[in-house]
């Protein structure tokens, strides 16, 4: 019941360790040490005076002690500590029976050993076989000194063996003000995984209204559970969410069902789905399985009910199966590749199978020797769409060499691509095309260091050049189709690429030179506080392939800045300048002033000039501040300045104590819902607010979630 308790117990609380019983006494036997005795053979033994009473799994101390030989009872008075592997205990009385071997103390305080747990209690018995028993007891896992709920039972059992206790005629307290009355519940006395409920999520959305979702857990066994969570939705009606995870020696995986019988908010009746499987295993120690298998009832699925896995901007849901084979030297993968495409969008092609080899030799003399391969089939939902099956296989002959200042890579390679395709009619495609490229590559890069002041400071600075030259043959390739192929976009690492298309139907013939140059400022810890990259792409011969022609005889100018300003500030920067207009094509800036780990403000910008048609051009702020010692605001802006208006506001508040947590955020942001002909809105907005009982990163939710704004090492 207490789920979530124990991160903080973590931060906040450290748990008694218990006595130290090493004192090679037998069970039985106990020691008594005190300043003064007196002994009656056979009758009695008094003792005063800091007395200190020691046993194979009790140790005690108190003002004075009683020892009755005829009824083998203990008692000891004033001030006493009792302690053994369970619980330390503070009273003024405490009465052992050594025959039954049973504790009784009166009018106590006590705290529960190796995990956190305290309270008072009228009368506590403790024995072997029953374990602890608290009458009239209190309880609570918060620090003594802040106890911020606590439970007032009538009676409290803590069995041997067993990984929760029983509370009897329980009152629960929020500070001094009573909340619930239960006549019975049980809760965790070990760290264990434990069957139980867990922490409700509750939230008021413009689409589900008001939402109460209440996990139940079930441990099933040490290496399989799961978790049942009902959710009952004032708009939409009563969902039933599953997860259920295994784990075994080689194999892990988690399996999620979601089922909304009849949504209410629809016009007439409609089950409404989603389904989650993943798996990854090890089926020898070269061979690996994998899997991930998604699927939902309707396109608006996640922007209606929400989702733990995807987002309001996903268009694909991805469903995989793969086999891996590992070696020195050799590696082979068979991937089925599906998707299930959302709203109006483009059929994606599915390979099923994809199989790659890929194989590397070490040929001496610092050369290498490397195969690429592939044997693939691509189909898409659309049956009016063509089909192929493509073999690819790509030889390459390596000389790699990287030493403290330099790094040099000679290669050529040969690319054979063959592809079978059907249902071409009325299309520009050919049924049978094979195509042969060669290509060259010669990369060069160098490192040169110095020392410099800066801001006071002897630091060094690094100057490392870089050139490419690439050159790729030319064949037409307008007769093959485009089944797993889009265009790349060059940031600056990916100058140095060498291809300007995922996938292999575009292979587009190259004949340029790429400069580029990094500086970097290192501190005496190795720690890089400023990075600067700008490198450009010199076209030495326009393209032939028609998807990779460009308008003039350079790339843009594309750079990336990283920069730790002092202890608190950071920036990162990154852009593209057209080589044509000068103006600037992509851009995206993070500023960041983090005081401490929960004082920052980040402030972010991103520009496209042209994507899709469309300009993008969003400001946005981000900002978490402690209001007091427990208090904590999570705030979050983003603007679109083309359209001038907000996409997203986000404003939480959480609470956090060493024994519980409690979050409330309302935020409003843009639905993404798709329409009946599956055209994504852009005018919806959805707004919420939400309740959490869970140590939850405020930071990282919603649409656009907190990022670390720089990649220095």
């Amino acid at each position: 019941m207490w789920a979530g308790v124990s991160n903080a117990q973590e931060v906040c609380f450290v748990p008694l360790a218990g006595p130290n019983l090493d004192n090679s006494l037998i069970d039985g036997q106990i020691l008594v040490k005190s300043q003064y005795s007196e002994i009656q053979q056979n009758t009695y033994a008094e003792f005063n005076g800091d007395v200190e009473i020691n046993s194979s799994e009790v140790k005690i101390k108190a003002e004075s002690a009683k020892l009755d030989r005829l009824s083998e009872t203990l008692v000891a008075n004033g001030s006493v500590n009792f302690q053994d592997k369970n619980i330390t205990v503070s009273s003024d009385k405490v009465t052992l029976n050594r025959i039954s071997n049973e504790l009784l103390i009166e009018e106590s305080n006590y705290q529960l050993n190796r995990v956190q747990g305290h309270g008072e209690a009228q009368e506590i018995a403790i024995s072997e076989q029953t374990g602890i028993n608290l009458i009239e007891a209190s309880y609570s896992s918060c620090p003594i000194d802040d106890e911020v709920w606590r439970i007032q039972a009538s009676q409290i059992e803590i069995t041997p063996n067993q990984a929760r206790g029983i509370v009897k005629h329980a009152r629960f307290y929020i500070k001094d003000v009573p909340v619930l009355y239960l006549p019975y519940f049980s809760f965790p006395v070990n760290d264990e995984r434990q069957s139980g409920l867990l922490y409700p999520d509750i939230t008021n959305s413009s689409s589900a209204g008001i939402s109460v979702e209440q996990p139940i857990y079930w441990n099933i066994a040490p290496n399989y559970d799961l978790t049942l969570s009902p959710r009952l939705m004032t708009n939409r009606g009563l969902q039933l969410k599953t997860e259920f995870r295994y784990l075994t020696e080689q194999h892990k995986g988690q399996l999620n069902l979601e089922y909304l019988p009849n949504d209410l908010a629809e016009d007439q009746d409609s089950e409404r789905y989603f389904y989650r499987y993943v798996h990854n295993g090890s089926i020898n120690e070269n061979w690996r399985v994998n899997a991930e298998i998604n699927g939902l009832s309707d396109d608006n699925y996640v922007n209606d009910l929400g989702s733990d896995y995807y987002s309001q901007s996903d268009t694909h849901l991805y469903k995989t199966l793969g086999l891996n084979y590992f070696s020195e030297g050799l590696d082979i993968s068979a991937q089925f590749r599906d998707f299930e495409v959302l709203g109006d969008h483009p059929d994606s092609y599915r390979a099923l199978p994809e199989i790659r080899l890929n194989y590397l030799n070490d040929l001496g003399a610092g050369f290498e020797f490397n195969i690429n391969s592939e044997l693939a089939y691509f189909e898409s939902g659309d049956e009016d769409n063509p089909t192929a099956t493509r073999f690819h296989i790509a030889p390459t002959l390596s000389y790699p060499f990287q030493n403290q200042w330099s790094e040099l890579l000679a290669e050529v390679s040969v690319m054979h691509t063959h592809y079978f395709q059907e249902n071409i009619t009325d299309t520009n495609l050919e049924k049978e095309v094979t195509r042969t490229l060669g290509q060259a590559k010669l990369y060069g890069s160098l490192a040169f260091e110095r020392e410099i002041s800066w801001f006071g400071k002897t630091l060094t600075q690094t100057f490392e050049p870089k050139a490419q030259y690439l050159y790729t043959s030319y064949e037409e390739q307008t007769n093959i189709g485009l089944y797993d192929t889009t265009r790349l976009y060059n940031d600056f690492a990916g100058l140095f690429r060498g291809q300007e298309f995922t996938g292999l139907d575009r292979i587009s013939d190259n004949n340029q030179i790429t400069l580029g140059t990094t500086t970097r400022i290192i501190d005496d810890n190795n720690q890089e506080k400023f990075k600067l990259s700008i490198g450009q792409i010199f076209y030495l011969k326009d393209n032939q392939v028609l998807d990779a022609t460009k308008e003039d005889s350079k790339s843009a100018l594309a750079a990336e800045l990283d920069w730790q300003m002092g202890s608190k500030w950071y920036a990162h920067t990154l852009a593209q300048v057209s080589s044509i207009t000068d103006k600037v094509e992509r851009s995206s800036i993070s500023l960041e002033y983090q005081l401490s780990e929960n004082k920052l403000l980040q402030i972010n910008h991103r520009f496209v000039r042209d994507l899709s048609s469309e300009k993008i051009d969003q400001v946005g702020i981000t900002a978490t501040w402690p209001i007091s010692k427990n208090w904590q605001w999570i705030g979050r802006w983003y603007y679109d300045r083309t359209l001038n208006r907000t996409v997203e506001a986000y404003n939480g508040v959480q609470y956090s104590s060493c024994c519980w947590t409690v979050s409330f955020v309302a935020e409003r942001y843009l639905s993404n819902s798709y329409e009946s002909t599956g055209v994504q809105s852009t005018n919806d907005f959805e707004t919420g607010f939400h309740v959490y009982f869970t140590n939850r990163n405020l930071l990282r939710d919603g649409l656009f979630g907190y990022r670390r704004p720089y990649l220095l090492n």
